[in-house]
């Protein structure tokens, strides 16, 4: 389309609101989905109830379930390197570098950190019901949710020296220190597992990852704290996309009132040709066909200002200049006198006789 066009930053802005509006509907669906899934799940009791459940079920499976128990170690626990006392199933540490680096763009010093080291243990466990009925959780590190709490975290801070700082600031880079972190699943808490429960056929019950990509989840909250969670997730997310979106359409209306304005313009230029070409004919026909038309002395006397070429033909309204010829006059960037720049608020034919 003539005279439709997008500009490099409307553009970008557009193409950004796009990525991102889908980018966040992406995300909005599948915790949508998720928490479908969820409000589907049964709620099942770790009793001994709960194989006669899996013995009437096809396959002995039942995809997606919700169960809760406490966290007890099959075999010998982990302990806390820090806390001899804490022992669980799972164990995380982790050493991480924090520094300050000088930004010339925004002239601050921005914080940056990077995992220095991290180191991952687990040893089997299972969640136990009232009646010690017993359920084997497979693969918790896939698991989605917070599962284990901070058992110890301590920050080493560093000690400049006056070389120090002079090379830090020489080097755009600041040390602040390291931060050592150990988290832990506790033997003895309360856990939330959604997942595939499978009965095996050696009578054992195991919770694990759905076959059908379905989120697992482990968590250290009750089944309703954790919804909530993920229902406050899926509505940011939604938040975003929608004001994401809305973005990109004020940027295409912004670019369509644009381009309004153009076609208004060019209707008013057009109208206003058409006006002054009629008056032009009126006048001509009203000087006779007698009138003088000696154009070379005419255009070294009466020439336009602006071309130099053409007679001035034209007078300015309101302030009344006749300086320009009425194709110059269409070729001015802004509606303003040449002379003056007082704005233009119409224009009418000169004919000389």
């Amino acid at each position: 389309m003539d005279g439709f066009y997008v500009k490099l930053v409307e553009g970008v802005c557009l193409g950004s609101s796009l990525v991102f509006s889908g980018f966040c509907y992406y995300h909005y669906k599948k915790n949508q989905t998720t928490l479908d899934k969820l409000d589907d799940a049964p709620h099942l009791p770790i009793n001994g109830s709960l194989k006669d459940i899996l013995k009437a079920t096809a396959g002995a499976c039942l995809q997606y379930a919700v169960i809760e128990g406490a966290v007890q170690p099959v075999d010998e626990p982990l302990t806390s390197h820090f806390k001899k006392e804490t022992a669980g199933v799972l164990q995380k540490f982790m050493l991480r570098e924090h520094r300050l680096v000088w930004n010339s763009l925004t002239r601050t010093w921005m914080d940056s950190e990077r995992v220095l080291h991290q180191r991952v243990s687990a040893v089997p466990f299972v969640l136990v019901g009232p009646d010690e009925t017993s359920v084997r959780v497979l693969c918790p590190l896939q698991a989605s949710g917070v599962h284990m709490e901070v058992t110890h975290e301590k920050f080493h801070q560093v000690i400049y020296g006056l070389g120090d700082i002079v090379g830090q600031y020489l080097s755009g880079e600041k040390l602040k220190g390291q931060l050592e972190t150990e988290e832990m699943l506790k033997a003895g808490a309360a856990l939330t597992g959604v997942g595939e429960v499978v009965l095996d056929t050696d009578g054992s019950l195991n919770l694990r990852p759905p076959s059908d990509g379905s989120e697992y989840f482990l968590s250290l909250v009750d089944f309703d704290t954790l919804r909530g969670e993920l229902n406050s997730t899926a509505f940011w997310w939604k938040v975003l996309a929608i004001a994401s979106a809305l973005a990109g359409t004020a940027v295409l209306l912004w670019v369509g009132r644009r381009y309004h304005h153009q076609l208004r313009v060019r209707r008013e230029q057009e109208q206003e040709r058409r006006d002054f070409e009629r008056l032009l004919v009126e006048a001509q026909r009203i000087g006779g066909p007698d009138a003088p038309n000696d154009r070379d002395e005419e255009c070294v006397e009466n020439a336009c200002v602006i071309c130099l070429s053409q007679p001035r033909n034209c007078v300015l309204l309101n302030c009344g200049h006749v300086c320009c010829c009425y194709n110059c006059y269409q070729a001015l960037p802004q509606r303003q006198c040449p002379i003056c720049r007082q704005d233009i608020s119409r224009v009418l034919p000169i004919y000389n006789v």
